[in-house]
């Protein structure tokens, strides 16, 4: 299952949070570049001190104990969101502040 969701990811090219439970740690806004049997290839990049560095890994498919992916942000503060035309009414956000000054 593990793996199939993995190849998924893979395909889709988008960032990923990787837990390593054999090294009790997290590989930030990763994007999984291949798999082959049980490797998985990510790339990332992570600062240190004052230089930004980038890292190609090979994983083994069981030590990857959790994988998470960021499905949407959303900015803080006082903002009227952008909402499509074709969206469903029952889904749009609505800022709770904004309907109070409409009536």
């Amino acid at each position: 299952m593990l793996h199939r969701k993995i190849y998924q990811l893979c395909c889709d090219g988008r960032e990923v949070w990787i837990f390593l439970r054999d090294q009790q740690r997290w590989i930030e806004r990763a994007q999984i570049l291949d798999i082959e049997g049980d490797l998985v290839t990510v790339r990332y990049e992570s600062d240190e001190e004052d230089e930004v560095c980038s890292w190609e890994e090979m994983i083994r498919l069981d030590s990857i104990g959790s994988v998470m992916q960021r499905l949407a942000t959303v900015p803080k503060g006082n903002f009227d969101p952008l909402i499509a035309e074709d969206c469903p009414e029952a889904e749009q956000i609505r800022n709770p502040q904004s309907d109070s000054n409409d009536s």
